[in-house]
């Protein structure tokens, strides 16, 4: 007979199958509803994410496009005002250059006053005197000297402010060029998309460097930049005027003193060519008189020896007449007549050597004082003439080198024109007297 064999297995009742069956459904019921409301908040979460992930790129898209119009703004006005300093740059050289230049010039008026004072030196006796003409030409090398102690001083400045502008211009250039460098970044990456090509995840994209700088910090930098070059601009422009007018009284200074200076030269011109003049006169009175002496020496002289015969004679009768006999020997008055006679002829003999020593030590006289108007109008000549070459030799300071040059050959030895010691002619005068 067959016997019914049992699984060893564990029996549940059907309460536990109906509860297992219920259990399973409602487990099954909550998975899917729980999935659906996972898949919901997933959808919702995509869209979100999505749109805020858009609209996150949309926003730095605009921050970026910002941003690049703020380092543009910048960049241009960083380029503005590197085009002023540049500008600035070369007008202050500029000013520097003509300052040099007018430095150098003063070499010229210098050489000319010490030219001029060493020829002075070639002055003789009374004449080596220290005139007007000399104090000026002193002065004037005074004036000279501070003139270039004052254009120094100025092309210093100039150079130091020039320094002062290449250093902000650095700034400017260095920061125009970061400008451009991360104008240039910017916008490449406001030109990347989600389709561009070389995009990539890449290491630690978010980290903060070092040397990171805030927006205002940024701002500040470039504004600092802009600030100071526009102030070493401005220091710059005062600088270039304080030039300007420097050089103007500076001109107006070295003009005065050329002034006083041709002042003093017409002036002595004119004491030397009256002196010349009054000693040239003197000396055609003095060989005149020196003529009409000598003539009255010879006359005097022809008196004297016009006494010798009439004396022969009467110290003959004299003598013959003490020849008489006796009683004839008497002293009538023929004997006193004769005496007389002898005695006024050798009274006036001795009157007229006296008065020919008188004319010769008067002639002796004439002689020596002619001596010294001779030697003191040789001075006076010498004195004019070295004079004339002195304002020759200034005619270089308002006639041009190469027409100074071309006019008239100049002396090797004194660098001095050629001239006669002739006082100055009308024409020269006028000229002066123009200066």
């Amino acid at each position: 007979m067959a016997t019914l064999s049992l699984k060893p297995a564990q029996r549940f009742a059907p309460a536990d199958w109906f509860a297992s069956n219920d259990f399973i459904s409602t487990n099954a019921e909550r998975q899917r509803d729980s999935s659906h409301q996972i898949r919901q908040e997933a959808r919702e979460l995509v869209n979100v994410t999505a749109n805020q992930t858009k609209w996150d790129q949309h926003d730095n898209n605009t921050r970026l496009d910002d941003r690049i119009d703020d380092i543009t703004k910048w960049k241009e006005t960083l380029e503005r005002c590197l085009d002023e300093t540049d500008a600035e740059i070369n007008a202050l050289n500029r000013a520097k250059l003509e300052t040099e230049q007018a430095l150098e010039e003063k070499a010229l008026p210098v050489d000319v006053a010490i030219e001029c004072l060493t020829l002075r030196e070639s002055r003789q006796s009374i004449d080596i005197v220290r005139d007007g003409v000399e104090a000026e030409l002193h002065k004037e090398v005074e004036v000279i000297n501070k003139i270039k102690e004052h254009l120094q001083k100025r092309i210093s400045e100039a150079f130091e402010q020039l320094c002062l502008l290449r250093e902000a211009r650095q700034q400017l250039a260095n920061d125009q060029k970061d400008k451009f460098e991360a104008q240039s970044i910017d916008q490449s990456c406001y030109q990347l998309n989600n389709s561009s090509g070389g995009i990539s995840y890449k290491p630690n994209p978010t980290r903060v460097l070092k040397e990171s700088t805030t927006p205002e910090s940024w701002h500040q930098f470039s504004q600092y930049n802009k600030d100071r070059a526009e102030a070493e601009m401005r220091a710059s422009v005062a600088l270039r005027e304080a030039i300007d007018a420097t050089l103007a009284q500076t001109r107006n200074e070295l003009e005065a003193q050329r002034s006083a200076t041709e002042f003093s030269y017409r002036k002595r011109l004119h004491e030397l060519e009256r002196a010349e003049g009054e000693l040239v006169w003197q000396q055609k009175n003095t060989k005149e008189e020196i003529a009409e002496v000598e003539a009255d020496i010879r006359n005097l002289e022809q008196a004297i020896r016009d006494k010798a015969a009439p004396l022969k004679v009467a110290h003959t009768r004299l003598e013959t007449r003490t020849y008489r006999p006796n009683v004839e020997l008497c002293r009538d008055k023929p004997q006193y007549g004769l005496t007389d006679e002898v005695h006024q002829i050798e009274g006036s003999i001795a009157n007229l050597k006296e008065k020919l020593a008188q004319a010769h030590h008067a002639r002796d006289g004439l002689y020596k004082n002619l001596y010294r108007i001779e030697q003191d109008l040789a001075c006076k000549r010498n004195s004019l003439k070295l004079d004339n070459q002195c304002v020759d030799v200034r005619r270089k300071l308002v006639v041009p080198a190469e027409k100074y040059v071309a006019e008239r050959p100049r002396d090797s030895f004194t660098r001095t024109q050629g001239r006669e010691s002739t006082p100055l002619n009308p024409i020269k005068t006028s000229q002066l007297d123009l200066a």
